[in-house]
């Protein structure tokens, strides 16, 4: 067994940082597991912004697009979770970690479809093709990635460096990159993009970076590291 090799300062914080403020802020009894209180927001998120469809009379055809995007990818989420659920979703979280969760990131989320439908600016036929394109690819990469990941490790633990994760080491993430960028991009406002700075910077990029440090630990990582990107695949097999 090699040595792992400790992710950078920054990112141990960040990894923290966030972990604490999803799991554990508050203290006390820990009644709800975290996939719990991610998958009620995913639930909901489609009857959210049907709502304000409804509040700001915006029944649009890129209105009902966006809700058929922003609101049944929650669905798929629940389809995967329901199928194969990871174990880091089973953790036990504070009641003060889910009102966290929903009040920090799960209500900033939902201030991209507000956005889009209250300035009521309709994207071009281009752009809407291009969200359509990027957010269907992204779930079938995250889904596909997640479900490879949670069955291949109820057989074996180990590294995963077949199937998608032999191109990225994170095609989960960049599933989950492609989906929230095409929010992003039909919001199209500086809180938007606010938004995908945090998430991408503070949220993706840690964990990524504290992963490679735990995978460093097992045999084969320096070849595995050095034919897989970290998100994007831009290195090949060989």
């Amino acid at each position: 067994m090699n040595q792992s090799t400790p992710a950078p300062a920054w990112a141990r914080a960040c990894f923290r940082g966030i972990n604490y403020m999803i799991e554990d802020v508050g203290g006390g009894p820990r009644p709800l597991a975290l996939g719990d209180t991610i998958n009620s927001h995913k639930f909901i998120t489609f009857f959210v912004i049907l709502g304000m469809m409804v509040y700001t009379g915006n029944f649009s055809t890129p209105a009902w697009i966006y809700l058929c995007l922003h609101g049944v990818y929650g669905w798929c989420w629940l389809v995967k979770d329901f199928s194969a659920r990871d174990a880091q979703f089973n953790k036990p979280v504070t009641i003060g970690a889910a009102c966290s969760l929903y009040g920090l990131y799960g209500i900033w989320i939902w201030g991209l479809p507000w956005l889009f439908l209250t300035r009521q600016v309709a994207p071009s036929n281009t752009l809407l093709a291009a969200c359509i394109t990027m957010h269907t690819l992204g779930v079938v990469i995250m889904v596909a990635a997640d479900l490879q990941k949670t069955f291949t490790l109820r057989l074996k633990k180990g590294l995963i460096s077949d199937g998608l994760f032999a191109y990225t080491r994170n095609p989960n993430f960049l599933g989950e990159i492609m989906i929230y960028a095409s929010y992003v991009l039909l919001a199209d406002h500086p809180y938007a993009y606010a938004f995908a700075f945090f998430q991408w910077v503070f949220l993706f990029t840690p964990r990524m970076l504290v992963k490679d440090a735990s995978l460093s630990r097992h045999p084969g990582w320096a070849d595995y590291k050095a034919r897989s990107g970290l998100l994007l695949p831009l290195r090949w097999r060989r």
